[in-house]
């Protein structure tokens, strides 16, 4: 479950820093990789939950 927060933690400082980038700057390129991020992040935090869950049993 560490490694699994660890990931979640990484993908969301990639989307950030993309993020940031699309909005400051305008850089179309970086809001295609914040929106990759976004969904990479969906399913870890999915995954997470199912993790969660059973880790609470």
């Amino acid at each position: 479950m560490k490694e699994l927060v660890d990931q979640i933690k990484a993908e969301y400082e990639v989307y950030a820093k993309n993020a940031e980038a699309q909005v400051e700057k305008g850089n179309k390129a970086a809001g295609a990789r914040a929106r990759k991020a976004a969904l990479n992040l969906m399913k870890l935090m999915k995954e997470f939950r199912k993790v969660s869950v059973e880790a609470s049993k």
